[in-house]
Parts: C-alpha cells; structure tokens; sequence
C-alpha cells in the first residue's frame, strides 16, 4: 500500500510514482469497477444507504470477523530458527528501493510476540485472524528436493493451536509474495512455468499436512501485485523491468502476464492436491484465492467510451485472475490488447484452473473514475490497465473519496457495495470472503500517541464500509467474512513503515510495544449490531 510521508527519499520515490503512473496514466492502487453514474460516487467515508435498505442489513449468523496480517510485515525473526532470506530481503538491501531504506528483519517482532498479539485479538473480540506463512522459514531454499525447517513449521503448527484455543479462527495465506530467493536465484522464480508450480504444490501439501486444523485456506494474495508490481513497474520484488535505470532485467511486455499465467497455474495445482488428499478428512475445509480490486466508475458516464473503459480497467485487473478460474478463459478484452503476450492455456492446464475456487477473497480499499484513452491512441507494449486513465475526479469535478495518508486511496464505501455486487452478478453469487480493508489516516504517523489512538477517521471508515458490505448483502450477495487491514502498523513494503494502517500502533523506537486505537474496539459493536442472531 503505497503512502504518502515527508521524508526526502520518500518524497523522492512518490516523485517517481506520480511521474511513471502519470506517463501511463494510472494509480498504483487496488482496482475495479461496475458501471455507475458518479452520484453513486459518495465522498464521505459513512456509507448513503437507503434508511429502508439499513433497516433490512443483516450478517449470516456464522459469519466471521477479524483482521489481516502478512509473514514479512509483521514476523521479523528473520534470521531466527534457521528462515533464509526471501526475495523481499533481497530486495530491501537495494539502496533506495524502500522508502525509509528499512526492511521486514524486526517489523513488528511478531515471530517472539505472537502470544501477545494473540491475546490483543481477544481483547479486542476477533473471531477469526488472517495470517500467511514464510515460505522460507518453512523451506529454506524452498524446492520440493529441498529439507524443511522443523523448527519453521512449528512456529505455524503452535501459532494454529493458540489461536484456536483462543477461540479464533485462522485463515491461512500460502504466499504473501515472500517468495524463497534461492528459487529466484534458481531458476527465474515466478517466471519459471514448470518448477515454480511443481515447487508451490510441494510447499502447499506441507502447510496441508502440518496444519489439519486450518479450514480456511488461501493460495496466493492479489497475484496482480505480484505480476505487475514485481515484473513490469519494478516497485516491488524481484523490481524487474524494462527501465534500465530501476533494473538491469526484465521485459514490462511479457514478464506480468508469464508470471500471472503461472501463479494461475500454481493455484490450481495447490487446490488440487488440498480436495485430492485432504479436504475429505477437514470437516468442512475450503479454499480459495485472494484477488484484489477497485471499484471505479466513468470519469462521464454520458460517454460510451467511458463506460467501456470501466468495464475493461476490471477485466484488465480482478478478470485476468477471476475468469480463468470462474470460466476457463482470459477476457477477451485482454486477448484483443495483448496478443500472444498473454499465454494461452493447454486443454490440460485449463482443466486444472477452471473451478479452483471454494470461495472469492476479495480485498479491497479505494474507488477512482476512469476516462478511456482517445480510440486512435495505442496502447504502450508496458500498458496494463486497458489503454485508459484512472481520475480522483469526474468530469463535474465530484471527488472520488476524502484524502488519506495514501495517494491513492480515497475511502468510497459505496464503492465497496457495488464491486460486491458486480463480483456477484459476474460470477454467479460466488462465497466471497473480504480478507482485506482498511485505510490509512492522513498525517497519522506525525501524530503523538495519545493523537494517533484516537483514529476517528478510521473509525469512521469502518462504519462506512462494513454497512455498506451489509447492503450488498440484502441484495444477494453471499458475503461470509471480514478481515479488516490491519490488526497492527506494519512494514508496508516499499514505503517502510512511514504509513501505518493498523488498528493497533506499533511502537518501532521502544520495542515494538503495541498501543490499540479506537478503531480496534469500534469492530466488535458494530458486526454485533450486524450478524444475525443463530
């Protein structure tokens, strides 16, 4: 989540966010959109249900709430119990790659601390905590001929059981792009079509076996950010790119959608060896993938041009991963653009994608407006977006949503509403559980700490947009969870830890001492006004 914040290197990097999303016109943000007029647009972060629509929200009985961590922001003990470096270690000893030139080696020590964060969940009332496991710390080197770490999975197989002793749920993330950089240095990584799948099933069948109590599973979170982040801008690990002034690697026409194709690929496999030799004997387990999106509406909704170009800014973001797995296929707005760029599946490889999916994780934080490019202009061969512009503002001038620390997030809850519905209507009222949303709070991480705990602005957010959920809900949509981002401040990848979006504060300078803020209490009365009562 990229934010913004007043050191010069960090300034300098936004300087060259703004300059490289505006040469190719977008945002680097969590994408998406159903076709609205901006009225439906609200500004505000409290969500404009209808009185009568609140009078009929309601939550499943059984639905589960919590919040959302990830392995390298939070674990630290990086060189503990025999972990090795991922490719995100790697990358963060690259000068000026990271905002504050900081990394994941202590974050929020959550690796030596996980019993006090455990029982901050409980104070707090989670039902359920979303975390993912280090694949490094697990497999050192990370190849299926590889040895695993004792020493690793026991961390995961205690963190399991106190967590359920606790009476909260795990949800567990297989890859939060952590990926062990002895595969990348090996052979390519994510790029490579053959061992990397061959590699994540091997890795997906230990966590299976170690962990019999897990019901819930994830096998990857927003492949989107690993495929265009890592392979195309070069912003986020391995940083490959075409811009030879960022890396001497990469190929920002072909290298997103290889590494998209065989995430893909990687998903299916892992799904299949969890219903192959272990769902019979989970009582109920599941498993899915977690995509992320933006809601976005047309920049003028009076133009035909703009209202397709939503359309395609979706397909070109949550469709790419969605509609193999939904229909078999990629869209063909994608297939129109990118020519044999994209890969194409074998009958065998689309048998084993088409219908991997127990459930849609869905993450998701912002909303824009989006203007079609003119129809004579080309697309760039680096254009991953669909060949249009992302806007904070209509043609009115009506704004998106309320500034936050983050450039690119502006909180729009009834945005939140109609990407559920849309994600609804598209694929067949799909089990969909929110394993991110949150936002940042403009200025927060200058705030002194009796300020930063007193997070109205994200309390707010929160109302807004868990109501907004609940509409969504009393129209057919089958939501069943929540995880709120985050249940702590943490290393936010290449913005270090300049902006924080948890419901706790960390304190880096005195011992990682956690402080909850309102927002952390403001979670429990509100899905308890909510769920239905069994």
């Amino acid at each position: 989540m990229p934010p913004c914040a007043d050191s010069p290197v960090f300034g300098l990097l936004i300087n060259v966010f703004r300059r490289f999303y505006t040469s190719i016109e977008c945002v680097i943000s969590r994408h998406t959109a159903p076709i609205r007029t901006p009225a439906a647009a609200s500004t505000s972060t409290t969500t404009t249900a209808s009185s009568s629509a609140r009078l009929t929200m309601s939550l499943p009985s059984d639905f589960l709430w919590g919040f959302a961590t990830a392995s390298y922001q939070i674990e630290g003990g990086a060189e503990q119990d025999g972990r090795a470096p991922s490719i995100w270690d790697t990358f963060c000893a690259i000068p000026g790659k990271i905002a504050d030139g900081s990394s994941g080696i202590v974050a929020c020590d959550s690796y030596n601390r996980y019993r006090d964060d455990i029982e901050l969940l409980k104070k707090i009332g989670a039902k359920a905590y979303r975390f993912s496991v280090s694949w490094s710390r697990v497999i050192p080197l990370g190849g299926r001929n590889d040895p695993v770490n004792p020493a690793g999975l026991q961390y995961y197989v205690t963190l399991v059981d106190a967590l359920l002793d606790a009476g909260i749920t795990p949800l567990v993330t297989v890859f939060h792009w952590d990926l062990p950089d002895a595969l990348d240095k090996r052979y390519g990584g994510l790029l490579n079509r053959t061992e990397f799948p061959l590699d994540f099933e091997h890795y997906a069948r230990t966590l299976y076996k170690a962990l019999p109590k897990v019901k819930h599973w994830i096998t990857f979170n927003e492949p989107w950010c690993s495929s265009i982040l890592g392979y195309s801008t070069g912003f986020f690990a391995p940083g490959r790119t075409s811009d030879r002034s960022k890396s001497a690697e990469g190929d920002s026409s072909r290298e997103p959608w290889t590494v998209g194709h065989n995430l893909l690929l990687a998903h299916g496999r892992a799904v299949k060896v969890y219903r192959d030799e272990f769902k019979a004997q989970s009582d109920g387990g599941e498993i899915g993938i977690t995509l992320n999106g933006d809601m976005c509406y047309p920049w003028d909704p009076a133009d035909p041009a703009d209202v397709a170009a939503v359309e395609r800014k979706l397909e070109f973001s949550i469709s790419w991963f969605a509609d193999p797995i939904y229909f078999g296929k990629y869209p063909d707005s994608m297939r129109q653009q990118l020519g044999d760029r994209l890969p194409e599946f074998t009958d065998d490889e689309r048998a084993l994608v088409q219908g991997s999916n127990d459930f849609y994780g869905m993450n998701h934080y912002t909303a824009n407006y989006i203007r079609s490019r003119p129809a004579d202009a080309q697309p760039p061969d680096w254009d991953f977006m669909g060949n249009l512009e992302t806007r904070f503002e209509d043609k009115a001038g009506n704004s998106i949503g309320e500034e936050t620390q983050s450039f690119w997030l502006r909180p729009n809850p009834n945005g939140f509403r109609d990407l559920i519905l849309w994600l609804t209507k598209r694929y067949n009222t799909p089990k969909i559980f929110v394993t991110e949303n949150g936002t940042s709070v403009k200025g927060e991480n200058d705030l002194p700490l009796e300020k930063v705990t007193e997070d109205d602005f994200r309390v707010r957010y929160f109302d807004g947009y868990v109501k907004a959920m609940a509409e969504a809900v009393s129209q057919g949509a089958d939501v069943r969870g929540y995880m709120a981002w985050s249940l702590m401040d943490n290393f936010e990848w290449a913005e270090g830890y300049e902006t924080r979006f948890g419901v706790t504060y960390v304190d880096y300078e005195h011992g990682q001492v956690r402080h909850p803020k309102k927002s952390a209490y403001s979670l429990k009365p509100l899905f308890e006004s909510l769920i239905a009562k069994a």
